[in-house]
Parts: structure tokens; C-alpha cells; sequence
């Protein structure tokens, strides 16, 4: 399996300082700051891209299971929100919320939202994360 890789670069002080983050395939190159990741400034932040990165992993690990299980989706939708909070020891990722939507032909609710629960703990990026509380919010629409 090939090994994936991004950079950043970090110059100045945390607040006053500035940087960028650049995807290892080159999909991606962004600035950040203080002001993006702590504030509302413009920009990214490092948990946008977690973010990003386990919508992506959950949406195709819940497509995958479906399928495997005879329920190809037509479509799977996945918002991740990263809390960023500011704990007794420092800042943390506090907790993530995964809410999922999937038009899937031919499957019941139940069994849905059984493997939509299966996709959490079995994605990868959920077990990279499993320090962090996630949540899930899965629902099935026609």
C-alpha cells in the first residue's frame, strides 16, 4: 500500500505567524493561521482537514460495506465537525460528529443504520481517532 504524505511550514509566532499546508499529490496547497484555526479568520486549519479526511474515509467505507453486503449505494454524503477545545492540559480535539445521509436501494432502516454503526468503528480514520468521542448521525433517504 502506498504511503501518503502532506506538509506545512510554519513561520513566526503563533499568532502573529502564518503558514501553508500542501497535500503530498498536490490536490491541495492552503494558508493558515492563527486567526483560521482559533478564530473565524479565512484560510484552513489542521482540523478542517481531519475533518475532510474522515468524511472521505467514512463515506467510502460505509459505500464499501453496503455494497459487500448486496446494497450498492446510489449515494453516500458525509459532513464531519471537529471540536477543537481548550481543556485542562490544552487545546484538544474534543469530540467529532459524523452525519451521514445515503440513497440505498433495497435496504430497511434497521439494517442501514446497523452498518452505517459497523462503517464507524471499522473506518480507518475512526480507529486513528479513537481517543476522540465520534458521534454519528446516519439516515437513509429515497
Amino acid at each position: 500500500m502506498p504511503v501518503r504524505t502532506s506538509e506545512a511550514v510554519w513561520e513566526g509566532s503563533l499568532k502573529e505567524g502564518r503558514g501553508r499546508m500542501m497535500f503530498g499529490g498536490g490536490a491541495f496547497e492552503g494558508a493558515y493561521s492563527f486567526a483560521s484555526r482559533f478564530e473565524e479568520g479565512s484560510g484552513t486549519n489542521p482540523e478542517e482537514l481531519i475533518a475532510a479526511a474522515h468524511a472521505g474515509c467514512y463515506s467510502m467505507a460505509l459505500s464499501h460495506r453496503l455494497a459487500s453486503a448486496g446494497f450498492t449505494p446510489k449515494r453516500v454524503h458525509t459532513a464531519a465537525r471537529v471540536h477543537l477545545e481548550k481543556g485542562e492540559s490544552g487545546f484538544e480535539i474534543a469530540r467529532i460528529d459524523l452525519k451521514t445521509d445515503a440513497e440505498v436501494p433495497g435496504i430497511d432502516r434497521d439494517t442501514f443504520l446497523q452498518h452505517a454503526e459497523e462503517a464507524k468503528r471499522g473506518c480507518p480514520v475512526s480507529r486513528a481517532l479513537a481517543a476522540v468521542d465520534i458521534s454519528l448521525e446516519a439516515r437513509l433517504v429515497s
